[in-house]
C-alpha cells in the first residue's frame, strides 16, 4: 500500500508514522519544506510527494484546513487520474465536501469527506504519534452512501492506521454532531478558564476534573476559527442552547430555590444516562 500525506503536522504526521508502522509506503508534502524534511530525516516518510509520484498512491490525506484543502484540490485535481483516491481529514465537512465531490465529478477521481475523531490540545508534527488513532473512531462521507464496494475498499485503507469503528454520515450530519461533541467543547472550555478565579493561587485546589475540563482551553486559534466560522449555523445553536439551560441554574441560585436546583441536577443525570444507553446499543 502505498499513501500520500498532504500536510504533516499532528494529523497528518500522525497518520504518516502509523502507515508507517503498519508498513506501507508514505510520501507527504507540507507547506514548510523544513517539516517534510524533517519528517523523511524522522522516518515518517520515504519521500517527498511531487507531481510526479502522487499518482502513484493508493490513497492521498489531504490533512488541512477546508479552505487550504479545497485550493489544494482545485489546484491538483487536474493532475489526478480516475484510480486516484482522495480523502480530507478536516473537522468540517459541508464546505470541503461540496467542494471534493464536485472536482471529482469533473476530473474523474474518487473523493471522500473524512474526519479522524482523534486529537491532542498541541499541533505541529512534533507532537505526532504513530498510535494516536489506535481504535479511534474515523467518519466518512461518501457520495453514494450506497456504494458499498468503495466503503469496504475505504474501510480497508483506514483501518490499516489503526483505526476502529468507520462512522458512514452525510456532511450535514457531521457538522450539526461536531458542533456538540467537539467545538463545544472548545468554546466553553476556552471561556470557562478566563474567570478571574483561575488566577487565584489556590485554583491547585482542585481535581481531576478541572484539568480535564481546561484541556483544550490551549488550542490552535487560527485554525479553530476557521472551523467555528464553517460551522457557524450549528455553533451557535448549541451555544444559545447551554446559555438557556445555565440561566435556568443560575436563576436557581438566586431565588434560593433547592427544590430546583435538585430537579435541574437529576435533569440532567437523566439525560446522561439516556445518552449512554444509546450509545452502548
Amino acid at each position: 500500500m502505498k499513501i500520500g500525506i498532504v500536510g504533516l503536522g499532528l494529523i497528518g504526521g500522525s497518520l504518516a508514522k502509523a502507515y508507517k508502522n503498519a508498513g506501507a509506503e508514505v510520501i507527504g508534502m507540507d507547506k514548510n519544506s523544513l517539516v517534510t524534511q524533517f519528517a523523511q530525516m524522522a522516518e515518517a516518510i520515504d519521500e517527498p510527494m511531487t507531481d510526479d509520484n502522487m499518482n502513484e498512491c493508493d490513497c492521498i490525506f489531504i490533512a488541512i484546513p477546508p479552505v487550504p484543502a479545497v485550493e489544494w484540490m482545485e489546484t491538483n485535481a487536474p493532475k489526478l487520474d480516475s484510480k486516484a483516491i482522495v480523502i480530507d481529514c478536516c473537522g468540517t465537512k459541508r464546505y470541503v465536501c461540496e467542494a471534493g465531490f464536485r472536482l471529482a465529478d469533473e476530473h474523474g477521481f474518487t473523493y471522500v469527506g473524512g474526519h479522524p475523531m482523534a486529537g491532542l490540545q498541541f499541533g505541529g508534527f512534533k507532537h505526532s504519534r504513530y498510535d494516536l488513532f489506535e481504535d479511534a473512531p474515523f467518519a466518512v462521507v461518501i457520495h453514494d452512501a450506497g456504494d458499498i464496494t468503495l466503503l469496504e475498499k475505504i474501510k480497508k485503507i483506514i483501518k490499516a492506521a489503526g483505526f476502529g469503528k468507520i462512522i458512514p454520515c452525510t456532511a450535514e450530519k457531521h457538522d450539526r454532531i461536531i458542533a456538540f461533541t467537539s467545538q463545544m467543547a472548545h468554546v466553553v472550555s476556552n471561556a470557562f478558564i478566563k474567570s478571574s478565579t483561575a488566577l487565584e493561587d489556590g485554583v491547585s485546589i482542585s481535581a481531576g476534573s478541572y484539568r480535564d475540563f481546561t484541556r483544550v482551553a490551549y488550542l490552535d486559534a487560527d485554525m479553530w476559527t476557521e472551523l467555528f466560522m464553517e460551522n457557524r449555523d450549528n455553533l451557535k445553536f448549541e451555544i444559545d442552547t447551554l446559555i438557556s439551560e445555565l440561566k435556568k441554574y443560575s436563576e436557581a441560585l438566586e431565588n434560593q430555590d433547592a427544590d430546583r436546583m435538585r430537579e435541574l441536577l437529576i435533569e440532567g443525570r437523566e439525560r446522561k444516562v439516556e445518552v449512554e444507553k444509546r450509545c452502548s446499543s
